[in-house]
């Protein structure tokens, strides 16, 4: 069975691996020249080590809670996971490796602008704007904008802080050799939000990256090719993270391969509850955060990646 998977983020390539090592003839379509992810913090929860037991030698440092900042409280969440501070880019280098090793074939500078022919199965992992997607006239999910940039303090902090903000937060991430600042927000506010956090705190930010985050799960409903990770707006709604998230839907799709239609019903299946739950519990401590601050509790424990 040939396979063509459009995009080497980390499911495309995923997926290319697992899918070479069941002896599928998987071919893996990349626009850019080279594999790797660089705007992305890389916190990722202990799942991460459960996918890829590789990766652990990249960890940079490891995250036991975070503190939730409102203007006159702040919450205190621990992780029933604790969370790994990695480098996305090398986990994506390490997955190409595998996924090469295994018999995928990964072929760079290819911009699709058609769905490829003389595959039996195709697979679009091609990000926030999936020209697969659109190609199987499906909506857009909605969008976020994350902003992130880096300075020189060394910091082995066990915990990350976050501020909330209207329509999401701007974070600090300690990843050792260096700090990491960043804000997801709407895209026409991130960027004088995040300037004047910055302009507060004195700050400085060194390589700054940018994003767009879709949020709204797209599943198509299609029998020969399929949506996995961002490209059908799978990330936490709380947080935008939406690697662990995009590994385990990958999971769903090789344990039902080669049906796309009974995988695309389990997507739904998995999915919607969490999504829906968690929407709503985003909602409600934000409403309280900002109105209401003593009716919450100062210490909270959850589960990070799924909430329930």
């Amino acid at each position: 069975m040939k396979v063509a998977i459009i995009g080497a983020g980390i499911c495309g390539l995923y997926l290319g691996w697992k899918l070479s090592e069941k002896g599928r003839q998987v071919t893996i379509f990349e626009k850019k020249s080279e594999i790797g992810k660089k705007a992305c913090s890389g916190l990722f929860s202990e799942r991460i080590l459960e996918f890829i037991p590789e990766s652990q030698k990249f960890i940079e440092n490891e995250i036991n809670y975070c503190l939730i900042r409102f203007p006159k409280k702040t919450l205190k969440i621990k992780f029933s996971k604790k969370f790994l501070v990695m480098s996305h880019f090398e986990l994506d280098n390490l997955v190409a490796d595998l996924a090469k090793k295994a018999g995928a074939k990964i072929i760079f500078n290819s911009n699709i602008n058609s769905i490829p022919e003389g595959f039996d199965k195709i697979i679009g992992c091609d990000g926030p704007n999936s020209f697969v997607r659109k190609s199987l006239g499906l909506p857009d999910p909605n969008f976020r904008l994350a902003i992130q940039g880096f300075t020189t303090q060394n910091n082995n902090s066990s915990y990350v802080e976050t501020w909330s903000t209207k329509n999401g937060f701007i974070w600090k991430i300690p990843r050792g050799g260096e700090t990491e600042y960043g804000i997801i927000e709407a895209p026409e506010t991130a960027k004088s939000l995040f300037g004047k956090f910055l302009k507060t705190k004195n700050l400085n930010l060194e390589r700054t990256n940018s994003a767009i985050i879709p949020q709204g799960l797209v599943v198509p409903f299609n029998s020969k090719i399929t949506l996995c990770g961002d490209a059908m707006g799978l990330t936490k709604p709380w947080s935008g993270g939406g690697v662990i998230w995009g590994l385990t839907a990958a999971d769903l799709l090789l344990k039902n391969f080669p049906d796309f239609v009974k995988y695309q019903r389990e997507i739904k299946r998995f999915f919607l509850p969490k999504i829906i739950f968690s929407k709503i519990a985003v909602k409600m401590v934000y409403f309280l955060g900002f109105n209401f601050p003593w009716l919450l509790p100062k210490n909270i424990k959850i589960e990070g990646d799924f909430l329930i």
